[in-house]
């Protein structure tokens, strides 16, 4: 069984800033969760596992790019938990540390097209419908499930917040949070790392449906999915040298730049609340 194995902890983020916009900032350390199933990849994996174990599945299959954080939880999860994976990897055959790992913990890739990875439905079923202990996981472990285990990222807070803020990418996450939130009557905020990704609103709605206190903010993905530029390492950088907080470039970074940029905007009411969540990820920094 896939169980969280501490509760991450609350660390409050002093910066001068805040205390000109008279804002408090705290961010969940899910990151801490696991060095390789960390953040929101333990909380997206912890019901699929479940159902999976409870039908008597054995070989979990997903997909993902050659820097997939969800493919290297997928694989090392599996091999915690006694499943084997195997992951449809989009684009040419290369070799990278991510998909080293995923080797190493047992995982068989497969490389297809990028014109073949767009029916991920039919990639499965070609090669795998006829054996029934197999279970299809969507990209990035998108869906009801993993949106379930996200809901808990809430849980055992021993303090108020206004806010919850992530990283979005497929929007499962922020879906789940939105929907606890909701019940501490609080807002969640989105900082989506995708350009032109305005849909994304839409896979949300469909997974938490009749709840408004969410938002998506489309104009922090600084050139869209992976582009980094030397501005956003030199914030990475200096967040990491003056907090001891590391974050990553393609999630987290964005979302804690969004953060101080919003705050510089006055997005935030005086005597705001926000909590950030680390959704991990940390070994994409290797890739630069």
């Amino acid at each position: 069984m896939l169980d969280l194995p501490f509760e991450p902890p609350i660390q409050k983020i002093e910066h001068p800033l805040f205390l000109e916009k008279n804002i408090e900032v705290s961010i969940k350390r899910d990151d801490l969760i696991h060095p390789f199933v960390s953040g929101n990849k333990w909380r997206k994996l912890k019901y699929v596992f479940r159902f999976a174990q409870e039908t008597n599945i054995k070989h979990l299959i997903s997909f993902g790019g050659a820097y997939s954080n969800h493919l290297l939880a997928l694989a090392c999860a599996g091999a915690m938990c006694g499943f084997k994976t195997s992951a449809f990897v989009r684009g040419e055959e290369v070799k990278n540390h991510m998909l080293f790992l995923c080797k190493i913990w047992g995982m068989e890739l497969h490389f297809v097209s990028r014109e073949a990875y767009r029916n991920k439905r039919k990639l499965f079923d070609d090669k795998f419908s006829e054996d029934k202990t197999t279970m299809f996981i969507d990209e990035g472990g998108r869906g009801e499930l993993a949106m379930k285990g996200c809901e808990e990222i809430l849980d055992s807070m021993d303090q108020d917040f206004t806010h919850a803020i992530c990283a979005v990418g497929t929007g499962t996450t922020l879906a789940g949070i939105a929907k606890r939130a909701a019940e501490l009557n609080m807002n969640a905020e989105g900082i989506c790392v995708l350009k032109g990704a305005e849909l994304i609103d839409n896979d949300v709605k469909q997974l938490a449906p009749d709840l408004h206190n969410w938002n998506i903010h489309h104009n922090f993905h600084r050139g869209g999915y992976a582009k980094t530029d030397e501005e956003l390492m030199e914030f990475i950088k200096t967040i990491a040298s003056s907090t001891g907080i590391l974050l990553d470039q393609v999630y987290t970074g964005k979302m804690m730049m969004a953060v101080f940029e919003l705050a510089k905007q006055d997005y935030f009411k005086p005597k705001s609340k926000l909590l950030l969540v680390h959704t991990g990820g940390l070994l994409g920094l290797l890739s630069q």
